[in-house]
């Protein structure tokens, strides 16, 4: 094990200390935006502003590595967003905070392509799923600290965006000392949202969907949180929540994946967040059931993710599977520059708890299209399915095409090795 992370340790103390940042800045925003008035349609234009910028970093990213090389992009994206992280006090107007969160989304893409090609060139066949789980993990433990460091100052005060800054500052230092240069990012040119969907309807509506709630779930809980009367520490404690189900959800739901109809599992655990907003919606604000309903509603959010990555790459050949995965991602984005724009709306016009009514209306909508498509198609064998990777919805496509090549080299790995033991089996039965 200390073989398999000695080579990146820098890697993932760098992405823990930039998702402190960011993961400051997410719920800063809500915060911020409450002591200076903004309503929840305004915050939640800005919380889109994120994901828009996000989807497009995603695609131009790769471009700029291979004019100018990983370690250019990387400090350079690095300075505009601890840049862009200052300057959120200096202007409280929401089309300013918009083009910031663009401008950041936009960097933390790039971020991600150029560190998950580290990582990815980093590993070997042997060890490439426990080095993506060790910085998936690394991402999700860098965002509930975040909000612990909230507890340090005021939201109506600049300290705690200079905060974030210096943290995203920071971390580029153990990263661009330590890696070493690597080949340009090489991703695929995504498929086309028609030969996706012909391919796996299930798994390009879901990701659609799952990217909106996913997006609106994590773009406005602080809003939300402040919508309700939350106090800051309140807020902050939701929002780990959120991120804590995912983590601890995650390999339960995994290891489900890979022993029954992955349809079926999409269904329950998309049934399961209905009711985890039904909790919070009903209880009407109580702080207690709320983080239950927030521990389950974001504890399924990150699991469906990966399972629409591995159920369509059930129904693929493995030279598809880079390409579907591409278009997988930008579907996603798409659903997640929307996801924030019902919900700001819905809390506008209906009140704040239409934030749990506007999730629970997508995770309702995932689980009734899993049960129709269960009719339309038979369900893969187990040994036809591919080995379940946890990756988060914050992933770039490098990352997400990085566990879709583990995912068949390991499933290879378990027939070729499943086939030894019958032979071998065989073999002992024969008389001698």
């Amino acid at each position: 094990m200390f073989q398999v992370f000695s080579g990146v340790w820098a890697l993932l103390l760098g992405i823990v200390l930039i998702m402190l940042g960011n993961g400051m800045h997410f719920t800063l925003i809500g915060l911020r935006g409450g002591v200076e008035g903004f309503s929840a349609l305004e915050l939640s234009i800005v919380a889109s502003g994120y994901f828009m910028g996000f989807l497009s970093g995603a695609r131009y990213t790769p471009v700029l590595i291979r004019r100018v090389g990983h370690v250019r992009v990387f400090a350079a994206l690095g300075s505009f967003m601890s840049a862009a992280l200052i300057a959120f006090p200096l202007l409280a107007d929401p089309w300013f905070w918009t083009i910031l969160r663009i401008l950041i989304g936009f960097c933390m893409s790039g971020i991600y392509v150029a560190a998950e090609s580290w990582l990815n060139n980093a590993a070997s066949n042997e060890n490439r799923g426990k080095v993506l789980s060790a910085y998936m993990i690394a991402q999700t433990m860098g965002i509930i600290g975040a909000q612990g460091l909230l507890a340090l100052g005021d939201a109506a005060g600049p300290a705690l965006f200079i905060g974030a800054s210096i943290l995203v500052s920071v971390s580029f230092g153990p990263i661009l000392l330590s890696a070493t240069p690597v080949p340009a990012a090489d991703v695929s040119r995504p498929m086309s949202l028609r030969a996706l969907l012909e391919a796996s309807p299930l798994g390009t509506v879901g990701i659609f969907l799952l990217g909106a709630g996913y997006a609106a779930q994590t773009g406005m809980a602080a809003v939300f949180g402040n919508e309700i009367g939350l106090s800051a520490n309140q807020i902050a404690l939701l929002v780990a929540t959120l991120f804590g189900g995912a983590m601890i959800l995650q390999y339960p739901i995994g290891w489900l994946s890979d022993r029954m109809d992955r349809r079926k599992l999409i269904a329950i655990v998309s049934a399961l967040g209905v009711g985890a907003c039904a909790l919070g919606f009903v209880t009407n604000g109580g702080v207690s059931y709320m983080l239950v309903a927030a521990f389950f509603a974001g504890g399924v959010a990150t699991p469906l993710y990966s399972l629409f990555l591995a159920y369509t790459n059930d129904t693929l050949a493995p030279e598809d599977m880079a390409a579907a995965s591409g278009g997988l991602v930008f579907t996603f984005g798409l659903g997640a520059i929307l996801g924030p724009l019902v919900i700001g709306a819905a809390m506008e016009h209906f009140g704040a708890m239409s934030f749990w009514f506007v999730q629970a209306a997508a995770f309702g909508a995932i689980a009734l299209y899993a049960l129709y498509r269960m009719t339309q198609r038979a369900a893969p064998t187990a040994e036809e399915t591919e080995s379940y990777l946890g990756v988060l919805p914050s992933a770039s496509p490098v990352a997400v095409e990085a566990a879709a090549v583990w995912s068949v080299e390991n499933a290879e790995a378990e027939a070729e090795a499943a086939a030894e033991a019958a032979e071998a089996e065989t073999e002992a039965q024969e008389p001698r």
